[in-house]
């Protein structure tokens, strides 16, 4: 018989419930739905902090300038927040990687 010194410890959880490592996987995996909502806040964050520096910038430097430049200015600041906001879009429509 076995000594209680001699035999391996094992936590009690471990021999209900073995925990199982992905195999073939390189890197973290994040659910689609954590992804979409972590790539949600950071969108609301872009716009709201991009409005801010937009507005900021405007209003510091296009005091007296002429209406097209406002114009302009605007429709560029207004469209330039979509290129990184679709890189955020994109990198949460990455598709799952399979579980195996």
């Amino acid at each position: 018989m076995q000594n209680k010194s001699d035999m391996p410890l094992r936590h009690p959880v471990a021999a209900i419930a073995p925990v199982r490592m992905p195999c073939n996987h390189t890197g973290p995996f994040m659910p689609p739905r954590l992804r979409k909502l972590i790539g949600t806040i950071l969108i609301i964050i872009l716009v709201l902090v991009y409005a801010l520096v937009a507005t900021t910038i405007a209003s510091l430097t296009l005091g007296t300038s002429p209406w097209w430049v406002h114009m302009l200015y605007f429709l560029f600041s207004g469209l330039l927040w979509i290129l990184p906001a679709m890189l955020i879009i994109k990198w949460m429509e990455k598709p799952a990687k399979p579980r195996e």
